[in-house]
Order: structure tokens, then sequence, then C-alpha cells
């Protein structure tokens, strides 16, 4: 039936019709102000080697997503700044020092591969900095585990060291007390102190080193709303349970040291490839933690950050069905 001039016209669009004051280039923006005070910390405890680390990835990053983008005679998303929250937060996730060329290949992995061939950003089921950073692992993995120690420009020994992750590795089951092996004793005497950890002097990839920058960071996505606090809390609860029945290093360790802080913040909390519910999210974080500590403790490499969080995204869309809501009265 054709509607009377004088009736009002409504033009409805899909939904949702209500929206937020957000968009996708306002929360990168919001993630990039946040990973700023760990990147700070990072390049003060490593130098130049994490400033063009860091250059590289996110420069690397807009290139591929434009080449990308103008291959398949799509809108070009440079805008949006996703591409540069991925190249940031893969850079923080590499250690200091790693070749150049390396962090390169790593970086068009994560564009190209991880993002761009399931159609760009918001189809990847997969976050496109940690698989980068799973590839690069498997693929250099000698590069992939050699750190330098925190302000080595400053000491004549050795510019490299291993991780207190490493250090934790062989502590599980065991006794640390005075009655201790050697072994065991010499390794809790050389993990660093809590003020190390919280600050960031010590070994590591370059973002995930001071846990107060990274909890700096996360407070503040929290206050714009960009993050809830189920996943963080479910995935560091677990992780300390874990600890205190596992044994061996201690759960302030476990936590404050390796990719816990920034996985469970930064990396396990992105939209695309976590659950929506709340309900989900707490299941989605203790997923996380379980699977990390597993790795960590009988795993062959001493940490399992990267791995849990991307088995998990994998089962994001299984915990998106079994804890969605039920409308009322629905069978």
């Amino acid at each position: 039936m054709k509607p009377k001039d004088t009736a009002e016209h409504f033009i409805l669009s899909s939904s949702p019709h209500a929206h937020a004051d957000s968009s996708v280039s306002r929360i990168m923006l919001d993630v990039i102000i946040a990973l700023l005070p760990t990147t700070a910390a990072g390049i003060w405890f490593f130098g130049l080697p994490a400033v063009w680390t860091v250059a590289t990835c996110v420069a690397t990053c807009i290139v591929t997503e434009a080449l990308c983008r103008m291959a398949m005679k799509r809108e070009s998303t440079i805008g949006d700044m996703s591409a540069i929250v991925t190249g940031l937060l893969l850079a923080l996730n590499l250690p200091a020092g790693l070749p150049l060329w390396m962090a390169v290949v790593g970086s068009v992995f994560a564009i190209g591969v991880a993002k761009q061939v399931f159609g760009g950003l918001g189809m990847n089921p997969f976050n496109p900095a940690l698989a980068a950073r799973a590839f690069m692992l498997i693929s250099f993995t000698g590069p992939m585990t050699t750190w330098l120690k925190p302000l080595w420009w400053k000491t004549p020994e050795a510019m490299t060291t291993a991780t207190p992750l490493a250090l934790m590795k062989g502590l599980y089951a065991v006794d640390c007390t005075a009655s201790a092996t050697p072994h065991a004793r010499h390794a809790l005497e050389e993990l660093p102190s809590l003020c190390d950890m919280l600050v960031g002097n010590m070994p590591g990839c370059i973002g995930e080193v001071s846990a107060a920058a990274l909890a700096l960071g996360a407070v503040y996505l929290l206050w714009r709303k960009v993050i809830t606090w189920h996943i963080p809390v479910a995935f560091i609860a677990t992780v300390v349970v874990y600890s205190l029945i596992a044994g061996g290093a201690p759960a302030y360790a476990q936590v404050l040291t390796g990719g816990v802080m920034i996985g469970a913040c930064f990396m396990a909390t992105d939209y695309v490839t976590s659950p929506t519910t709340s309900a989900g999210k707490l299941v989605f974080g203790f997923g996380c933690g379980l699977i990390c500590m597993l790795i960590r403790q009988f795993g062959s490499y001493p940490e399992g950050c990267s791995f849990a969080i991307l088995i998990m995204n994998a089962l994001a869309p299984l915990i998106n069905r079994w804890t969605r809501p039920r409308p009322f009265g629905a069978k």
C-alpha cells in the first residue's frame, strides 16, 4: 500500500540501531595509549634495539595492510589503526635485538596471512600478533629465545641471559626450602626481586617485562570500558591457583614474568577472537590460564601464554554458543 504523502517515513538499516559513542579507530587509539607505558619501559631497559623493532613492526604492518587491500581491490582500512595495534603488539611480544628482517617477516605474516586472508578486521579467527609470534617462534627458535639483559649497555659482561621463566622451569614439584636441591635453591636465588618484576628490570620480551606499566595500561582500558574485568581476572586467578597447587616458583613470579600480564590484559581481550558473553569470557580466561600453566610445567618451552590464547581463540565460537543467553520461555 502506498503511504500517504503526509505520513512520516522511516528508513531502517540493519541492526544495531542504537550506537555507542565509540568506533574502531577510537578503540584502537585507546589500546595504543594503554600500550605506551609498557613500550616506554621496554625502550628504557633495552635501548635502541627495542626502538628499531617497534618501528619496523608497525611500519611493516601498515604497508602490508595497504598492499593487501589494494591487491584484493577493497577499501583501505589504514585509518582504523588496527594495523598499528597489530604491529605494536607483535613488537612488544618479541625480544629486543631480534634481526629486523625477522621482524619484517613476522609482521607480513600477521597482516597478510593471519588477518587479511580471512577478510580483514573482524573476520580473523586468531589474534594476528600472537599467530605471527607463534610462527616466528617455530621458524626462528634461536633468535626468538635470545634475550638481552636489561640496561645491557651498562654491563661489561655478556649481553644476553636467561629469562626468569627459564630459571623457574625446573622448580615444579620441588621443595623450594632450605632442604631443596642446590639447583633449585640457585634458581630461586637468581630470580629477580619482586620490585624488579614490577618495574621491568629483568630479561624478556620488550613489552612483557614491566608489570606495573602493563597494569597501568589495563586500568586505562577498564576506565575507558574498552575491556571488561572478566578475562584478565579469570586468566590471572587461574595462574595463581595453579601455581599454589603445583608448587615450585612463587605464584607472584608466575604472574609477573613472561606473557601473563600482557596476554591477559591486551591479547586475550581482543574483541574479534574472544567470547562476547560475560560467562564465556570467564571460561575463556580460565582456559587460557590453565593451558598456559600446563605448557609451562610440562611443555618443552618455558612459556605457554601465546599458544594458550591461540588454542582458546579456536574454541571461542563454541564458548559463545554454550554460554549465549536464552530468551525467556525458549526451549
